[in-house]
C-alpha cells in the first residue's frame, strides 16, 4: 500500500504545483475536490488544504468538516486553507488593508516550530491574497509574520500537528518552500519518500498482472512518450498479450511512420502498423473548420482502430496513456473547463467494442512519465520527443488538407527540427512545430517573382502545457532556419515566428 498525502482542492490555480512539489521530493499525493473527499484509510499520512479564488467570508464559500479532518493526521492549510482553519476555530478573517500579491519577506517568530525547522530566520515567500487573518483562534499561536501582515503562519492546537500558512510554498518564488513541504511530509507526517520510478514500476506491473489475468489488451500507439511508456509497462507485465496498433493517419512528421516502427522493434513490442493515410485524406477533403477536421480525424481513427481490433481474439481491455493532469481536470472543483477545442487525443471508442479501460499512467505527471520511461530503457528519441497533437499536422495546416500541403509542411518541419537538434535547442524547448498558413505572399527568387505559401514557426517553454511562453531562439539560428526552409522547400517563400504566450493564445493554432 503506497503511503500518500491528500490535497483537498478549493480551486486554486496553484493546486497542481503543490502535488508536483511533493512528487519531486518522492512523496506520493493525490488531489481531490474539497466536496468529494475519498474514504481516508491508514495509507493517508497527512492532508493539505489548498488555496482558492474565493473568500472565506462569502455566503457560499467552500467549506469542510475540519474537526473530522483534524482527527485523521497532520494538517497544513495553504492561503485559503489557512484562513478557513482560522475562521472555523473562531478566528477573524477580513479584507486586508495591505493586500499582498507577489514576493514578501517572511520573518520567523517561533524558531522551535517543526514546520519551519531549518528555514532561515527571514526568507522570501509568494503571497496571493486579499483577505488576511486579523485574529487567531484562542487555540492557535503565530509562528511567522511579514511586514504587512501579523500572521504569515500559525500553529493550531490539535490531536495531530496542524498548521496554516498565508503564503504559497509550492511556488518557485517561495525560496524555501520545498524545505517547508519536506518538514511537513517527512517530519510531521512521517512519509518515507518511497515514490520512485522503481517503486512505481514494480507496483504497476503487479497490478496489471492481477487486473488483466489471461486477457488480451489493445493499445493505440502514437509514437509519443505517454503511449510508449504505457506500452512498456504493459509489456513487462503481460508480454505478448499486449497488441499495439500504430496508425499512420498521413499527418505524421516526415518519415515518422517508419522511424517509430524501427524504434519499437528494439523494445520487442508486438506492433501492428497500419497505413490509413488515404482514408484520412478522403475524410478531410474540403474541410476547413478546425473542429470539423478534428472530428473527422477522430472518427476515421476509431473506424480503423476498430477494424484492426476485430482481428485480435479475446481482447477484453483497451489501454490508454491517460496521465494525471487529464484526471484532475475531469474532476475539477468547478467541473470540467469550457471546451476551447476538442482534446488532442481521441475521446473514446464505440461502446459496442465492449472493452474495459486500463490506464497505467493515470497517477503520473508528464515529467514522472519520462522518469519511468527512462528507468525502463525507452529510446532517447521517443523519451525526449516533444508533445505532438493527436490530429498531427491536420491542425498545423490552416484551412483544407491535401497530400501536397502535408508534404510541404513535413519538409519545412523536418528542416526546423533538424536545426533545433543540431544547435542543442531542441532539448531546451517544451514543444516546437511549423504551421502552414492559408495565405500566400509575394517574393523574389533570383530575378523571378514568386507567389507562394507562408510558414509560421512555433516554439514554447512550459512545464505541463497548461501555460506556456514563447522561446527566445537566437536570431542567427532563426535566420538559418528561415533561409534553409525558403531555399530548400519549393512552394514556401516566407517564414514568420510566433511570439504569443498561452494564455491568451494556445500552443497549437487550431
Amino acid at each position: 500500500m503506497t503511503e500518500k498525502i491528500l490535497i483537498l482542492d478549493f480551486g486554486s490555480q496553484y493546486t497542481q504545483l503543490i502535488a508536483r512539489r511533493l512528487r519531486e521530493i518522492f512523496v506520493y499525493c493525490e488531489i481531490h475536490p474539497y466536496n468529494h473527499i475519498p474514504t481516508i484509510g491508514s495509507d493517508v499520512k497527512g492532508i493539505i488544504l489548498s488555496g482558492s479564488p474565493c473568500s472565506v467570508n462569502e455566503l457560499d464559500a467552500p467549506n469542510i468538516d475540519l474537526a473530522a479532518l483534524l482527527t485523521v493526521g497532520p494538517l497544513l492549510g495553504v492561503c485559503y486553507g489557512a484562513q478557513l482553519m482560522a475562521k472555523i476555530n473562531g478566528g477573524l478573517v477580513s479584507k486586508s488593508d495591505h493586500r499582498e500579491y507577489g514576493r514578501a519577506q517572511m520573518l520567523i517568530t517561533d524558531s522551535s516550530s517543526p514546520l519551519l525547522s531549518g528555514l532561515s530566520p527571514e526568507s522570501q515567500v509568494w503571497m496571493s491574497h486579499g483577505d488576511s487573518i486579523m485574529e487567531l483562534p484562542k487555540n492557535a499561536s503565530v509562528i511567522a509574520k511579514t511586514d504587512s501582515i501579523p500572521v504569515a503562519a500559525f500553529e493550531l492546537e490539535s490531536t495531530y500537528p496542524a498548521y496554516g500558512i498565508q503564503f504559497h510554498p509550492e511556488v518557485y518564488h517561495s525560496s524555501e518552500g520545498t524545505a517547508l513541504l519536506k518538514n511537513f511530509a517527512y517530519d510531521l507526517c512521517g512519509c518515507s519518500g518511497d515514490w520512485t520510478p522503481g517503486h512505481f514500476i514494480d507496483d504497476t506491473v503487479e497490478n496489471i498482472k492481477m487486473t488483466v489475468g489471461e486477457d488480451q489488451v489493445i493499445l493505440g500507439l502514437s509514437g509519443g512518450v505517454d503511449s510508449s511508456v504505457a506500452a512498456l509497462l504493459l509489456h513487462k507485465a503481460i508480454g505478448k498479450q499486449l497488441h499495439c496498433i500504430f496508425i499512420n493517419n498521413g499527418l505524421l512528421r516526415k518519415n515518422e511512420f517508419e522511424s517509430v516502427q524501427e524504434a519499437y522493434k528494439s523494445l520487442d513490442l508486438n506492433v501492428i502498423a497500419v497505413d490509413a493515410s488515404e482514408q484520412f485524406y478522403d475524410a478531410l477533403k474540403g474541410l476547413t473548420d478546425p473542429e470539423q477536421k478534428r472530428k473527422a480525424i477522430g472518427r476515421v481513427f476509431v473506424e480503423v482502430f476498430q477494424e484492426e481490433s476485430k482481428k485480435i481474439s479475446n481482447a477484453k481491455w483497451l489501454a490508454q496513456g491517460t496521465i494525471y493532469p487529464d484526471v484532475i481536470e475531469s474532476v475539477s472543483v468547478k467541473g470540467p473547463s469550457a471546451t476551447i477545442k476538442s482534446h488532442h487525443n481521441v475521446g473514446g471508442l464505440p461502446e459496442d467494442m465492449h472493452l474495459k479501460i486500463i490506464e497505467p499512467l493515470r497517477s503520473l505527471f508528464k515529467d514522472e512519465v519520462r522518469r519511468v520511461g527512462d528507468a525502463m530503457g525507452l529510446p532517447h528519441e521517443i523519451l525526449h520527443r516533444h508533445p505532438f497533437p493527436g490530429p498531427g499536422l491536420g491542425i498545423r495546416i490552416l484551412g483544407d488538407i491535401t497530400a501536397d500541403k502535408v508534404r510541404l509542411l513535413q519538409e519545412a518541419d523536418a528542416i526546423y527540427m533538424d536545426i533545433l537538434k543540431d544547435t542543442g535547442w531542441y532539448n531546451k524547448i517544451w514543444q516546437a512545430g511549423a504551421i502552414l498558413l492559408p495565405v500566400q505572399s509575394v517574393g523574389v527568387m533570383g530575378d523571378e517573382r514568386t507567389y507562394e505559401q507562408v510558414v509560421a514557426l512555433r516554439a514554447v517553454s512550459s512545464t505541463d502545457g497548461m501555460t506556456a511562453d514563447w522561446v527566445h531562439i537566437p536570431y542567427d539560428i532563426l535566420a538559418n532556419i528561415s533561409n534553409s526552409i525558403i531555399n530548400r522547400v519549393r512552394g514556401i517563400n516566407r517564414v514568420v515566428y510566433d511570439i504569443s504566450s498561452k494564455p491568451p493564445a494556445t500552443i497549437e493554432w487550431e
